[in-house]
């Protein structure tokens, strides 16, 4: 019988390198899970059937987002639900302290919240072995229907230009409690941490090097609410 050579060494053989994955899929696994829970929430306050219909479209894709982190996690070995289960009181802080009191509220919240993932997602996808980042790459599209956000948000801006003022304080709220939680993550996961800004080869754990990633996302924050006709 031929010798078989092993097979190549992969990156997820590090133990640390393993742990910050599996930490980095249940963390973005919940974050589209509770996303879309909340626009399901969310749709009830639309004001016609058209708007139902577009955010239970945005909730089915961040749903099938949750289902591609999921299944990673199961063919890692893992159990999804454990892994999640650590970041739950975050989410949680983070809805409870960001709940949207009528429709335009719920859509900026979808909107900036679907941004930062994007953004986040392509600020790790770099650094993570080429399977984890093949699905990780799959999920930073967002849910498809910004248009129709941008939409809603401008012409109800059009009709009443007091609503701007109130919707971008509300998007200044969201982003400073979106990089509040984003901290206690980073301060808590050191295995976490050091996979989002380095990955299997990189230096571990940089804090400049996760200011400079915050830095960036604030700042494509800043361009996507001017799209809608807001400031940041």
């Amino acid at each position: 019988m031929a010798r078989q050579d092993p097979p190549p060494p992969s990156a997820l053989d590090d133990p640390a390198y393993r742990t910050g994955v599996v930490e980095l899929l249940g963390l973005l696994a919940l974050g589209e899970i509770s996303a879309c829970e909340r626009l399901v929430a969310d749709a009830r306050m639309a004001p016609d059937l058209r708007a139902k219909v577009e955010v239970a479209a945005m909730a089915a894709a961040e749903f099938h987002h949750f289902e591609q982190l999921r299944d990673r996690l199961v063919e890692l070995g893992e159990d999804p639900f454990a892994a999640m289960d650590p970041f739950e009181s975050i989410f949680a802080a983070f809805h409870a302290k960001t709940r949207p009191s009528d429709f335009l509220e719920g859509l900026v919240k979808a909107y900036v919240g679907d941004g930062l993932a994007s953004d986040f997602y392509r600020e790790v996808a770099a650094y993570l072995d080429g399977e984890t980042r093949e699905i990780v790459v799959e999920t930073m599209s967002g849910t498809g229907h910004s248009d129709f956000v941008v939409d809603q948000v401008r012409s109800a801006i059009e009709a009443d230009h007091r609503i701007a003022g109130r919707l971008a304080l509300w998007g200044r709220r969201l982003m400073g409690e979106a990089l509040s939680q984003a901290q206690t993550v980073v301060a808590e996961r050191d295995a976490l941490s050091a996979v989002v800004v380095g990955g299997a080869d990189g230096p571990g754990l940089d804090l400049a090097a996760i200011g400079r990633m915050f830095t960036r996302i604030t700042e494509a924050h800043t361009e996507r609410m001017e799209t809608l006709g807001l400031s940041a």
